[in-house]
């Protein structure tokens, strides 16, 4: 007996107060006949890229607010650590400068990086709307990556670049002065977008398994703001907490674009620090197709 069709997946987006709104949400068109050609393949992509970030375009005043709380908050944090050099000159090896600059730039990849709870594909497992995504005939991994870096892209240029200008014109920003820098900085919150997503898809296939999969995101969560080098610079931390720090994924989301900026690493370090974000990326997406697949044989097995 055929599967019914059903209506398109749910998709959520952030509010004016700050909470998930979820609504239906065209798949891209003409999804279920796309042949596997190989252009019609880039083709669905592109389109669900491009539906991501006309999708977070329709929230206005939520971007409106969010980019005023991002700045205020960009605020806060640099008259603290305009307060804590004022006793030093250096702190884990940077300085006034180097902390407000990653003070803004931190605020500005907040919500392209997206570390947060994020809960959609662990709201179609409950609701079973999986078992119809996955008998499409596109790669579900793919396609959620497509519509992520699709959002990522939308928050980047209205709620990544103005907290940044705005801080730049109120403090001493460090700027790379050379082109290559900024070339390997895009590339490099490009591949922190890739190791947000692995992240978060691991949490939500964890619904296949879990009652309550979302304190397996609280832990996530957690660990993304504390160990991605959001709150403070994981120079900061003591020895043994940084060295934890380096062994997990969270630092390739933050503290590794932002090193990239200012320019920390050189040479052949600068080449081992990205080649290591980018083996994480790899990893995560490797480790979720695994747990992708264990999910749908889990499913068959259960008459899905």
């Amino acid at each position: 007996m055929p599967l019914a069709r059903r209506s398109p997946p749910l998709h959520g987006a952030e509010g004016a107060a700050g909470e998930t709104r979820y609504s239906r949400t065209p798949e891209p068109r003409g999804a279920g006949a796309f042949p596997r050609a190989k252009g019609a393949t880039v083709r669905l992509y592109w389109e669900v890229f491009r539906h991501g970030f006309r999708r977070y375009a329709t929230y206005r005043a939520a971007t409106v607010a969010g980019l005023f709380t991002n700045t205020v908050f960009g605020f806060l944090r640099a008259y603290v650590l305009v307060a804590l050099f004022a006793a030093t000159a250096t702190v884990g090896g940077y300085d006034l400068s180097d902390a407000l600059t990653y003070v803004f730039l931190g605020q500005g990849m907040i919500m392209t990086v997206y570390m947060w709870s994020w809960w959609e594909i662990a709201l179609a497992i409950r609701s079973g709307d999986i078992v119809t995504d996955l008998s499409r005939p596109f790669d579900y991994q793919s396609y959620w990556l497509a519509q992520d870096l699709g959002r990522a892209c939308y928050h980047a240029v209205f709620r990544g670049i103005p907290p940044f200008l705005v801080g730049a014109l109120v403090f001493d920003l460090r700027l790379p002065g050379s082109p290559l820098t900024w070339l390997l900085f895009v590339a490099s919150v490009a591949v922190a977008v890739c190791v947000s997503f692995g992240v978060r898809f691991i949490v939500n296939l964890a619904a296949f398994w879990l009652l309550d999969y979302r304190g397996v995101g609280a832990i996530s969560t957690a660990c993304g703001t504390f160990l991605s080098g959001f709150v403070v610079p994981i120079a900061f931390f003591p020895g043994w907490l940084a060295a934890i720090a380096h062994a997990l994924p969270f630092r390739g989301m933050i503290q590794v674009p932002i090193d990239v900026f200012l320019e920390k690493e050189r040479g052949w370090a600068l080449v081992g620090v990205l080649a290591v974000q980018l083996a994480w990326a790899a990893a995560l997406f490797a480790a979720g197709r695994l747990l992708l697949g264990a999910a749908r044989r889990r499913v068959v097995v259960q008459g899905g």
